[in-house]
């Protein structure tokens, strides 16, 4: 705590948001079927073809629209699965520049870091966001340990510290929650599309927040 009035800066930290991506592109190139590393996400030492398979996963529940970009030999099962039932776009060859035309983010799961490199620096040029998998230095954002009861989320961040340690507060935090909270939260959200019908305008504001 410092002697100020008002709260003392903690540098080092990202911002967590709620970031909306409905509707929005997102670009996967890879279908994971490479090596292993440690991911904040799916825990320590995971296969990044279970990565790719779960970030897709992550982007597909935002309701994005998904382009996988990878030879059909690339692709891990998951990621076969969700091009088979037409879930995401598909283009079977390599990652070319003419790719990123359109896009709003970016996610890769190559094996090969120099490729990764270049699609990070393409992605700076265009002010593109991206993840480059196992590169966090080429990171604009982290996926970090979420727990999911319908439109509860929770995301616990060690800003790639402690992989393993974020999936364990995770599971402390989730056992605590009461059960059917996701669903209680449900019946609030149709209350508050209510209360607006009831009183809509901004100055009943107070008035919608007291009831």
């Amino acid at each position: 705590m410092g002697d100020g009035p008002f709260p003392e800066v903690q540098g080092g930290g990202s911002l967590i948001l709620a970031w909306q991506i409905r509707n929005k592109r997102v670009l996967v190139v890879g279908g994971g079927e490479v090596s292993s590393f440690a991911s904040e996400g799916e825990g320590i030492a995971t296969n990044i073809k279970q990565v790719a398979a779960g970030r897709i996963l992550n982007v597909l529940n935002a309701d994005a629209k998904v382009t996988v970009v990878s030879p059909r030999s690339g692709l891990n099962p998951e990621v076969a699965y969700r091009i088979s039932q037409n879930q995401i776009d598909y283009v079977d060859r390599k990652f070319e520049p003419s790719d990123l035309d359109g896009v709003d983010m970016v996610l890769t799961a190559v094996d090969d870091p120099v490729a990764s490199t270049q699609i990070w620096k393409l992605c700076k040029e265009r002010k593109i966001a991206a993840n480059i998998a196992d590169v966090p230095p080429e990171c604009d954002f982290y996926f970090g340990s979420v727990h999911r009861d319908g439109p509860l989320q929770i995301m616990v961040s060690t800003n790639g510290k402690g992989p393993r340690l974020a999936n364990q507060v995770r599971r402390s935090i989730a056992e605590k929650l009461p059960e059917n909270i996701g669903e209680a939260i449900m019946k609030v959200g149709r209350l508050r599309q209510m209360l607006r019908k009831v009183a809509p305008g901004p100055e009943e504001g107070p008035k919608r927040m007291a009831w």
